[in-house]
């Protein structure tokens, strides 16, 4: 079936343009609409064509040339639609020999570095892409693909596939000149990236779309806030702590579902915190760590969120706050705390002491168990990634030497052993990274 189809993929550079590259392509036209450009390869000047082959009767061979447009079809893109779909104008219909529900249960095994190339057989493929079905089928039999995007320039993103070690471009951000130079915050739920920060008058939320490549914005929590710990789990992410827009310490919390996109007012931690981190593990939501209290000190201690009983659980000593810790810095000086789930198992980065600690959940402690990729570098903890990507752990970050230096992305899988960092990919860069999150779908 889709073996029969070949891509060939000619250009000047070791990289591959990815799906979300080729998804938003229109056929047979080199043009960029509505000021959307597509996620791009991070080479500069380099030509990337896409060619599909269709046999005929055995021999024609027909080919594709993929180029950026907008989701609306032109009468040329119509009749090219009807060339690769045959007499077949049902537009449920995919594969004209196999019914819709046998065909989607099909792709959604091929791997969402190909939905572009599949988006541009004809619309019926390009519409099931970007209304996001083949997602929720994805993740409802647990086929989940995990990419890693981060920000080292303050209005652009990259994307690194760890599967295929591809660098990627997302469209560029634009906003305002405050949100430029406000703390922003980001996560990744379900198939959307969100970054968060401040404009004049309000906080703002920036939404990325991996189905349709292009940035929006609009969306508003019940309580706007900023510097709150935060964690996904397939669609739904939940968002704790933080500071309002007159710098007050919240305890409130909200659930954000990304498949309806609406934000649901959960029951208040125990303990007002900012700074803090988040996580899901066990299927509980917890945060840990932070600055709280009335003396804004560094908190030792976690809140555990049930989602079914919706209750918060407060747990002391959880977070890794360094004993070392300089009495004269202020708390505010130190980033919240590198903490990462890889198969319900919770580990944390220690920047100091260049260590990998894992929490025991049975004594409540926190235990070394290695070291962190000799290369990273940090500013208090500052401009490192630590973070779970499916069954790995990722750091992304780099040496810093006069200004000049790398982003690299290690890897590490806990359950083959102690820390072995791999090195997946390198670029340069002459900043630290700014705000990192993985999407898994």
């Amino acid at each position: 079936m889709l073996e029969e189809r070949s891509c060939v993929v000619t250009r000047d550079c070791r990289t591959e343009s990815n799906w979300t590259a080729c998804m938003s392509y229109r056929l047979d036209r080199i043009e960029v609409q509505n000021g959307k450009r597509p996620l791009e390869d991070d080479q500069e000047g380099e030509n990337v064509k896409c060619k599909l082959q269709k046999q005929s009767d055995g021999s024609n061979l027909v080919g594709v040339t993929l180029s950026l447009g907008s989701s609306s079809a032109s009468p040329d893109e119509h009749a090219d639609n009807q060339d690769h779909a045959g007499d077949n104008t049902d537009r449920s219909t995919l594969f004209p020999a196999i019914d819709r529900d046998n065909s989607i249960n099909s792709l959604i095994h091929c791997s969402r570095s190909d939905y572009g190339a599949i988006a541009s057989l004809n619309r019926n493929f390009r519409s099931l892409i970007r209304s996001g079905e083949l997602y929720t089928a994805r993740r409802r039999i647990g086929v989940v693909e995990h990419w890693v995007y981060f920000s080292c320039q303050l209005l652009e993103w990259e994307a690194f596939d760890p599967a295929r070690l591809r660098w990627m471009h997302l469209p560029r951000m634009t906003p305002n000149e405050c949100f430029v130079f406000s703390d922003k915050e980001s996560l990744a739920v379900g198939t959307e990236l969100l970054v968060f920060g401040k404009e004049v008058l309000a906080h703002v939320i920036y939404r990325y779309s991996l189905l349709t490549n292009t940035w929006s914005t609009g969306m508003q929590m019940n309580a706007p806030r900023c510097l709150f710990g935060s964690a996904s789990l397939g669609e739904i992410a939940i968002l704790a702590g933080g500071c309002d827009s007159q710098g007050k310490i919240l305890s409130s919390a909200e659930l954000y579902n990304s498949e309806t996109g609406t934000w649901k007012t959960l029951r208040s931690m125990n303990k007002p915190r900012k700074m803090c981190s988040g996580v899901f593990m066990d299927g509980k939501f917890y945060v840990i760590g932070g600055i709280g209290g009335a003396d804004s000190k560094l908190l030792t201690c976690a809140e555990e969120y049930d989602l079914a009983t919706g209750t918060w659980t407060e747990i002391p000593n959880m977070s890794p706050v360094r004993p070392n810790l300089r009495n004269d810095m202020p708390a505010t000086s130190e980033a919240p705390p590198l903490v990462a789930v890889v198969n319900n198992q919770l580990y944390a980065a220690d920047y100091a002491e260049m260590a990998v600690r894992k929490y025991e959940k049975h004594s409540k402690t926190w235990v070394t168990i290695g070291g962190l990729p000799e290369r990273v570098a940090s500013m208090n903890g500052w401009g490192l990634a630590f973070r779970a990507c499916g069954d790995r752990l990722i750091v992304v970050g780099g040496p810093r030497v006069m200004g000049q230096g790398f982003i690299e992305v290690n890897s590490w899988v806990p359950s083959e052993g102690p820390p072995e960092w791999n090195l997946l990919g390198q670029k340069q860069s002459g900043s630290f990274v700014y705000n990192c999150a993985v999407m898994g779908c």
